[in-house]
Protein backbone atom coordinates (compact mmCIF):
# COMPACT_ATOMS: atom_id res chain seq x y z
CA UNK A 1 0.00 0.00 0.00
CA UNK A 2 1.69 3.56 -0.81
CA UNK A 3 1.91 5.96 2.01
CA UNK A 4 -0.21 8.83 2.37
CA UNK A 5 2.30 12.05 2.24
CA UNK A 6 1.47 14.90 4.63
CA UNK A 7 1.33 18.04 1.76
CA UNK A 8 4.42 19.96 2.23
CA UNK A 9 4.85 23.68 2.14
CA UNK A 10 7.15 25.70 -0.05
CA UNK A 11 10.78 27.31 1.57
CA UNK A 12 11.55 30.85 0.96
CA UNK A 13 15.38 31.14 1.90
CA UNK A 14 15.82 35.16 3.04
CA UNK A 15 19.22 36.67 3.23
CA UNK A 16 19.42 39.64 5.76
CA UNK A 17 22.57 41.86 5.72
CA UNK A 18 23.96 43.50 8.89
CA UNK A 19 21.69 46.85 8.48
CA UNK A 20 18.61 44.74 8.21
CA UNK A 21 18.28 44.30 4.63
CA UNK A 22 17.08 42.10 2.86
CA UNK A 23 19.73 40.81 0.13
CA UNK A 24 18.57 37.55 -1.46
CA UNK A 25 15.58 35.29 -1.61
CA UNK A 26 15.23 32.20 -3.38
CA UNK A 27 12.99 29.12 -2.98
CA UNK A 28 14.45 25.98 -1.78
CA UNK A 29 14.96 23.53 -4.33
CA UNK A 30 14.29 19.95 -3.63
CA UNK A 31 17.93 18.20 -2.48
CA UNK A 32 19.27 21.89 -1.70
CA UNK A 33 20.90 23.48 1.24
CA UNK A 34 19.68 26.61 2.78
CA UNK A 35 23.58 27.96 3.18
CA UNK A 36 24.36 26.70 -0.09
CA UNK A 37 21.58 28.22 -1.74
CA UNK A 38 22.86 31.56 -0.16
CA UNK A 39 26.26 30.92 -1.21
CA UNK A 40 25.52 30.75 -5.06
CA UNK A 41 23.68 34.23 -4.50
CA UNK A 42 26.95 35.94 -3.27
CA UNK A 43 26.41 35.43 0.86
CA UNK A 44 27.39 33.63 3.88
CA UNK A 45 24.73 32.65 6.15
CA UNK A 46 25.66 33.84 9.12
CA UNK A 47 23.25 32.98 12.04
CA UNK A 48 19.12 31.78 11.48
CA UNK A 49 17.11 33.79 12.69
CA UNK A 50 13.69 32.88 12.53
CA UNK A 51 10.93 30.53 10.62
CA UNK A 52 7.89 32.33 9.48
CA UNK A 53 4.65 30.20 8.54
CA UNK A 54 2.01 31.55 5.61
CA UNK A 55 -1.04 29.91 4.53
CA UNK A 56 -3.19 30.83 2.08
CA UNK A 57 -3.73 28.79 -1.10
CA UNK A 58 -0.16 27.33 -0.24
CA UNK A 59 1.64 26.76 3.06
CA UNK A 60 5.33 28.87 2.94
CA UNK A 61 8.10 28.75 5.42
CA UNK A 62 10.07 31.98 5.31
CA UNK A 63 13.43 31.46 6.39
CA UNK A 64 15.29 34.65 7.48
CA UNK A 65 19.11 34.38 7.92
CA UNK A 66 22.03 36.94 8.99
CA UNK A 67 24.32 36.95 5.89
CA UNK A 68 27.76 38.84 5.32
CA UNK A 69 29.86 38.80 1.67
CA UNK A 70 30.69 35.37 0.99
CA UNK A 71 34.49 34.85 1.37
CA UNK A 72 36.69 31.63 1.18
CA UNK A 73 35.61 28.49 1.13
CA UNK A 74 31.86 27.61 0.31
CA UNK A 75 30.17 25.57 3.11
CA UNK A 76 30.11 21.64 2.36
CA UNK A 77 26.41 21.23 3.22
CA UNK A 78 25.02 17.60 4.24
CA UNK A 79 23.07 17.49 1.07
CA UNK A 80 26.43 17.92 -1.31
CA UNK A 81 26.68 13.63 -1.25
CA UNK A 82 23.47 11.74 -2.13
CA UNK A 83 23.90 8.98 0.47
CA UNK A 84 22.02 5.89 -0.45
CA UNK A 85 20.78 3.39 2.38
CA UNK A 86 23.07 0.88 3.21
CA UNK A 87 22.28 -2.42 1.20
CA UNK A 88 20.20 -0.96 -1.09
CA UNK A 89 18.94 -2.67 -4.00
CA UNK A 90 17.59 -1.25 -6.66
CA UNK A 91 15.44 -3.05 -9.70
CA UNK A 92 16.16 -2.73 -13.25
CA UNK A 93 14.08 0.63 -14.64
CA UNK A 94 13.08 1.63 -11.13
CA UNK A 95 13.33 5.14 -11.10
CA UNK A 96 13.64 6.91 -7.02
CA UNK A 97 10.36 9.39 -6.63
CA UNK A 98 11.81 12.83 -4.83
CA UNK A 99 9.74 13.85 -1.83
CA UNK A 100 11.13 16.42 0.18
CA UNK A 101 9.78 16.60 3.74
CA UNK A 102 9.97 19.47 6.50
CA UNK A 103 10.13 18.63 9.65
CA UNK A 104 10.75 20.45 13.26
CA UNK A 105 12.51 19.81 16.59
CA UNK A 106 13.74 20.92 19.53
CA UNK A 107 16.87 20.68 22.09
CA UNK A 108 14.98 20.62 25.19
CA UNK A 109 16.65 21.41 28.43
CA UNK A 110 15.56 21.44 32.14
CA UNK A 111 17.22 20.74 35.26
CA UNK A 112 17.06 17.10 34.48
CA UNK A 113 19.51 17.70 31.56
CA UNK A 114 18.66 16.94 27.96
CA UNK A 115 15.44 15.32 26.60
CA UNK A 116 15.87 12.86 23.80
CA UNK A 117 13.87 10.42 21.77
CA UNK A 118 14.62 7.01 21.36
CA UNK A 119 13.15 5.55 17.12
CA UNK A 120 11.49 2.56 17.25
CA UNK A 121 11.19 -0.25 14.36
CA UNK A 122 9.80 1.58 12.07
CA UNK A 123 13.22 3.96 11.72
CA UNK A 124 16.11 2.82 9.71
CA UNK A 125 17.76 3.44 12.75
CA UNK A 126 16.16 1.09 15.93
CA UNK A 127 17.63 2.00 19.21
CA UNK A 128 19.03 5.01 18.67
CA UNK A 129 18.92 8.75 20.13
CA UNK A 130 18.08 11.62 18.61
CA UNK A 131 15.90 15.02 19.11
CA UNK A 132 12.07 14.81 19.67
CA UNK A 133 10.07 16.05 16.80
CA UNK A 134 8.63 15.28 13.21
CA UNK A 135 6.85 16.63 10.61
CA UNK A 136 4.72 19.36 10.26
CA UNK A 137 0.61 19.02 9.82
CA UNK A 138 -0.65 21.07 7.00
CA UNK A 139 -0.50 24.93 7.35
CA UNK A 140 1.39 24.12 10.85
CA UNK A 141 3.77 26.49 11.76
CA UNK A 142 7.26 24.76 12.92
CA UNK A 143 7.49 26.29 16.63
CA UNK A 144 4.15 24.86 17.29
CA UNK A 145 4.90 21.63 15.56
CA UNK A 146 7.45 21.51 18.37
CA UNK A 147 5.16 21.85 21.00
CA UNK A 148 3.22 19.03 19.91
CA UNK A 149 5.73 16.51 19.08
CA UNK A 150 7.21 16.84 22.39
CA UNK A 151 4.19 16.19 23.67
CA UNK A 152 3.03 13.04 21.65
CA UNK A 153 6.44 11.77 21.88
CA UNK A 154 7.55 12.70 25.75
CA UNK A 155 4.88 13.69 26.94
CA UNK A 156 6.77 17.50 27.95
CA UNK A 157 4.92 20.19 28.36
CA UNK A 158 7.81 22.98 26.49
CA UNK A 159 8.61 26.55 25.94
CA UNK A 160 10.03 27.56 22.65
CA UNK A 161 13.16 30.12 23.16
CA UNK A 162 14.53 30.91 19.94
CA UNK A 163 15.64 29.17 16.38
CA UNK A 164 18.86 26.91 16.88
CA UNK A 165 19.30 26.57 12.99
CA UNK A 166 17.96 24.23 9.89
CA UNK A 167 19.57 21.49 8.92
CA UNK A 168 19.16 19.58 5.49
CA UNK A 169 20.16 15.95 4.12
CA UNK A 170 19.86 14.11 0.87
CA UNK A 171 19.55 9.90 0.42
CA UNK A 172 18.37 7.56 -1.72
CA UNK A 173 16.70 4.62 -0.20
CA UNK A 174 13.60 2.52 0.83
CA UNK A 175 10.60 4.69 2.12
CA UNK A 176 8.37 2.40 4.70
CA UNK A 177 6.07 1.37 2.23
CA UNK A 178 8.61 0.25 -0.26
CA UNK A 179 9.04 2.46 -2.37
CA UNK A 180 12.39 3.95 -4.16
CA UNK A 181 12.44 7.65 -2.96
CA UNK A 182 14.69 10.16 -3.46
CA UNK A 183 14.50 11.81 0.01
CA UNK A 184 15.18 14.99 0.92
CA UNK A 185 14.86 15.98 4.58
CA UNK A 186 14.55 19.33 5.91
CA UNK A 187 15.25 19.89 9.55
CA UNK A 188 13.84 22.86 11.17
CA UNK A 189 15.63 23.35 15.07
CA UNK A 190 14.76 25.16 17.73
CA UNK A 191 15.80 25.78 21.46
CA UNK A 192 13.33 25.00 24.00
CA UNK A 193 13.02 24.43 27.68
CA UNK A 194 10.55 22.90 30.13
CA UNK A 195 10.22 24.72 33.57
CA UNK A 196 8.52 21.48 34.87
CA UNK A 197 10.22 18.28 33.43
CA UNK A 198 8.25 14.77 34.25
CA UNK A 199 8.84 11.43 33.52
CA UNK A 200 8.97 10.74 30.25
CA UNK A 201 5.78 8.97 28.95
CA UNK A 202 5.33 8.35 24.87
CA UNK A 203 1.67 9.04 24.19
CA UNK A 204 2.19 8.46 20.23
CA UNK A 205 2.25 4.94 20.70
CA UNK A 206 3.21 2.80 17.90
CA UNK A 207 4.72 5.78 15.63
CA UNK A 208 8.69 6.43 15.24
CA UNK A 209 9.62 6.80 18.89
CA UNK A 210 10.04 4.16 21.15
CA UNK A 211 10.98 5.97 24.24
CA UNK A 212 12.34 9.35 26.06
CA UNK A 213 13.97 10.08 28.47
CA UNK A 214 15.93 13.37 30.29
CA UNK A 215 19.92 12.76 29.94
CA UNK A 216 22.54 15.00 31.87
CA UNK A 217 24.65 16.42 29.28
CA UNK A 218 27.94 15.08 30.01
CA UNK A 219 26.48 11.96 29.42
CA UNK A 220 25.83 12.48 25.69
CA UNK A 221 29.43 11.32 24.58
CA UNK A 222 28.81 7.77 25.54
CA UNK A 223 25.05 7.84 24.34
CA UNK A 224 24.30 6.11 20.67
CA UNK A 225 23.03 8.85 18.94
CA UNK A 226 21.99 8.83 15.38
CA UNK A 227 24.75 10.49 13.59
CA UNK A 228 23.03 13.11 12.13
CA UNK A 229 21.89 14.30 15.56
CA UNK A 230 25.13 14.16 17.07
CA UNK A 231 26.43 16.35 14.18
CA UNK A 232 23.75 18.74 14.96
CA UNK A 233 24.26 19.03 18.33
CA UNK A 234 28.19 19.62 18.08
CA UNK A 235 26.95 22.75 16.24
CA UNK A 236 23.72 23.77 18.73
CA UNK A 237 25.43 22.33 22.34
CA UNK A 238 22.68 21.96 24.68
CA UNK A 239 23.04 24.92 27.64
CA UNK A 240 20.45 26.27 30.35
CA UNK A 241 20.11 24.42 33.62
CA UNK A 242 22.98 22.16 33.84
CA UNK A 243 25.22 23.42 30.60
Amino acid sequence: MTRQRTPQPDIEVVGVDAAGAEVARQRLGHGQDPQALLWACGWRAVDALEVSSHSAERHVLTARFQVAPAQGRPPVPHTAVVHRDRDLVVEPGEVADPYQRVAAYAVVTSERGLLLAQLSGLTSEPGRWGLPGGGLDPHEAPADTVLREVWEESGQRVQVTSLAGIQSSHWVGRAPDGRLEDFHAVRIVYRATCGEPTEPVVHDVGGTTASAAWFPTDDLAGLPLTAGWRAALALWPPHGHDA
